[in-house]
């Protein structure tokens, strides 16, 4: 979906996938060492960085549509939470080396198969030696469901395309399931979904 697509799609005065974070999120977030510098890809309206950012730990998020990095630093601002949204895609983000203690992936599957792996490498590139990469997606069983997400094949995510894609990764959790997820109007009902806890190695 292009850039102005989304900017339609969150232009609408709720929040397009609801305002309580990602349940995954929340359910994994306990491996984060307190105070960790964290980034949100993709991270829309903001729901998954303020919360992370309410929980203590330095949250910078970025997103290619302006519409939502302006919506997300309002409420940002209105909750007095502290978060670094910025506007940008994945291919103009810096990836700089060694950035951060996690990354946060939630839903990220606009990308095609070439931009993934340029994504996967950048956030790779990004984690900290010992850092973590939380990240959720819908499966191919999802074109089943039709309760949210791409209806792309090619956009969705499978344990053996993450093995791949992040060849050197200490899996903590991956798994694919099936269950009811509530997230604003975008995705709402019975969902086939991965879930992928990585660590990079220390050495």
């Amino acid at each position: 979906m292009s850039k102005p697509d989304w900017n339609t799609r969150y232009a609408q005065a709720d929040f397009l996938f609801g305002t309580a974070p990602n349940e995954f999120l929340r359910r994994e977030a306990h491996r984060l060492p307190p105070a960790s510098r964290v980034l949100c890809v993709a991270d829309g309206e903001g729901r998954n960085g303020i919360w992370l950012a309410a929980q203590g730990h330095h949250v910078t998020s970025f997103d290619a549509s302006s519409v939502a990095v302006e919506k997300a630093r309002a409420w940002a601002q209105s909750r007095h939470v502290a978060i670094d949204a910025r506007l940008s895609g994945v291919d103009e983000w810096d990836w700089a080396k060694d950035a951060f203690d996690a990354v946060v992936g939630i839903f990220v599957q606009f990308a095609d198969p070439a931009m993934r792996r340029r994504l996967f490498a950048g956030i790779w590139r990004s984690l900290k030696p010992g850092g973590l990469l939380l990240v959720e997606g819908y499966t191919p069983k999802q074109l089943d469901h039709g309760t949210g997400g791409p209806r792309d094949l090619a956009h969705l995510y499978t344990e053996a395309m993450m093995r791949d894609l992040l060849p050197e990764a200490e899996f903590l959790l991956l798994r694919s399931y099936e269950a009811e997820i509530e997230e604003g109007p975008a995705h709402s009902g019975l969902s086939a979904l991965l879930d992928l806890v990585a660590r990079r190695p220390a050495a």
